[in-house]
């Protein structure tokens, strides 16, 4: 790195010299004195909205990230971006817009700070989409920057229990199978998110917020705050001090960004029990910094790291709990003394893994959260990579260990996710069964939903350990059960779930990481042969521009390259 870096390197080009005077004339209707043109630009970029209880406190948080670049020597400026709430579109049609969300804010933030000459970048994420979406952008623009987590929301209660947003999706479930009336689903539906942050279990938010931290991209314990708490307000603050300090050091994202960041990122993942969402957004966030990230490395990462956090979906306690409990940083000293992480990664600190975690006390022995590696949840993975003549080119299961390791069943096949939600709550899934819900996935969709709705009814309805679900669409980080997604081909483009018919029997091994079709290679064949092709569900517009661009599930979901 160089002794005395240009910190100005882009928005010199935007307003030094007199040609620049219109550019500065702009600039000094929104804030701009005569001091600031010499001071590098930190952008800001919030994800800001009421769409969300997620991201509805946002705009305070950019606030003080702007503050504290300001107060460091720099001048900030707060931009937009979008969000789509998955819990709010679960479901619906609109649904679609959720992954490629992603990629729209990706590229927004990339427009916006390339066009205007930003020298550093602050971006403030609290959804699902939003985090990988302003990591790409970061890794794209390798400006020295940081991210930063919304925060968790405090869970609700219902009868002395933790509620949450799950919940509600189970309540559904519960309500069609008559346990609950009416009056209790309302009593569900008012509780369960009393305000701001993001859903609070270890679904894909908290997942992606922990993996950044780990990747090294966040400051020490911005993945594990409350939304509301103070700690959050001051992470933002030091955040916009930190860029400033990378700026001086000439510390880019893509230094950060190695295949070892991304090995720790997988590992922490694991560790937690996180969301299968991981897999798509490492892949796509590692493309977008040049990184070759596979499935094959989550197998090879799965076979050695165990799960050692008792979370929800599938275990017990909310993030607030872990908060509690200290966060993400002593879990990461625990991996880091057993040798699973990569000590020599440098962060947005300045100093490597290993020197963050240099003083970093254990958790208190009397906590039950997070489990020593001689009693972990699950030996291995809870994330498996299934092949087979049903995934040629790979699959995501979520296997905690409490749904068993196999399952044989007969398909019922859906063409949709509303279709199978309907067949759930009436009554037409059966003990036994393999629910298919196929063109789901991201070009058959288009946009790959994900299948709260059908797997929240079916552990409502008390079906969980008796049917399976497969789909080449994908699942809420709050999903659980015997569940495998992504599968890839996906039935759109020919796929082998396209030829799928009731009655089939398809048997699932979570211990040899297989997924059949029980047929002979010559059926599957004839029937392949017989398929055709669906005409695209969207001629224009931003899903039909999607489903032209996007990769395989297999890939990440990408739309910017191969």
């Amino acid at each position: 790195m160089p002794d005395s870096p240009n910190t100005r390197a882009f928005s010199s080009i935007v307003v030094d010299g007199p040609d620049r005077a219109p550019s500065r004339a702009m600039l000094r209707a929104v804030g701009f004195n005569d001091a600031d043109f010499k001071k590098p630009v930190i952008g800001v970029a919030s994800t800001w909205s009421m769409v969300t209880p997620c991201n509805m406190h946002i705009d305070r948080l950019a606030i003080q990230a702007a503050k504290g670049a300001d107060e460091a020597g720099g001048k900030a400026i707060i931009f937009g971006t979008i969000t789509v709430s998955d819990g709010i579109s679960m479901g619906t049609p609109g649904m679609r817009y959720s992954l490629v969300s992603r990629e729209i804010i990706a590229d927004s933030v990339e427009a916006v700070a390339g066009a205007e000459g930003f020298d550093g970048l602050v971006t403030i994420g609290g959804c699902d989409k939003n985090m990988p979406g302003c990591v790409m952008a970061m890794a794209r623009l390798n400006r020295p920057s940081v991210f930063v987590y919304g925060g968790t929301i405090v869970p609700g209660l219902h009868k002395g229990q933790a509620a949450d947003i799950v919940t509600v999706f189970e309540a559904v479930g519960k309500h069609a199978a008559k346990q609950i009336g009416d009056s209790e689903l309302k009593e569900i539906e008012t509780c369960s998110i009393p305000g701001e942050g993001s859903c609070g279990g270890m679904y894909t938010a908290n997942t992606m917020a922990s993996a950044i931290e780990a990747l090294g991209l966040s400051l020490p314990d911005s993945s594990a705050q409350l939304a509301n708490s103070k700690d959050k307000l001051a992470d933002c603050d030091r955040a916009g001090k930190a860029v400033l300090e990378l700026l001086k050091k000439n510390i880019r994202p893509l230094d950060i960004l190695t295949k070892h960041a991304f090995e720790n990122a997988i590992t922490v993942v694991i560790a937690l029990g996180g969301s299968t969402n991981a897999v798509l957004h490492l892949i796509a966030m590692a493309h977008s910094a040049g990184v070759k990230i596979t499935l094959e490395d989550f197998e090879r990462i799965g076979r050695k790291v165990p799960v050692l956090c008792d979370l929800k979906p599938s275990g017990k306690y909310n993030m607030a709990h872990f908060v509690r409990i200290g966060g993400l940083q002593p879990l990461l000293k625990m991996l880091l003394d057993a040798g699973l992480l990569h000590g020599e990664c440098m962060t947005v600190t300045g100093k490597t893994v290993t020197e963050n975690l240099a003083n970093v006390k254990p958790y208190a022995k009397d906590q039950d959260v997070v489990r020593p590696f001689s009693n972990p949840i699950k030996a291995d993975s809870h994330l498996r990579i299934l092949r087979g003549n049903l995934a040629p080119q790979g699959s995501v299961a979520k296997i905690s260990g409490k749904e068993g390791s196999s399952f044989t069943g007969q398909a019922i096949v859906y063409e949709s996710e509303e279709a199978s939600l309907k067949g759930i709550l009436d009554g037409e899934v059966k003990d036994g069964h393999v629910i298919v819900i196929r063109n789901e996935g991201p070009k058959g969709g288009p946009g790959m939903r994900e299948m709260l709705g059908p797997t929240s009814a079916v552990m409502g309805k008390g079906l969980g350990k008796t049917i399976a679900l497969i789909t080449d669409g994908r699942f809420s980080g709050g999903s659980h059960g015997f569940v495998v997604g992504h599968i890839a081909p996906e039935a759109a483009v020919g796929g082998p779930l396209a030829i799928v018919q009731n009655g089939d029997t398809v048997v699932i091994d979570a211990v040899k990481n297989e997924i059949n079709l029980s047929l002979s290679a010559d059926v599957i064949s004839q029937r392949l042969k017989a398929w055709k092709a669906a005409p695209p569900k969207e001629k224009r517009g931003t899903l039909a521009k999607y489903a032209k661009l996007v990769s395989s599930a297999s890939e990440g979901a990408i739309t910017d390259g191969d």
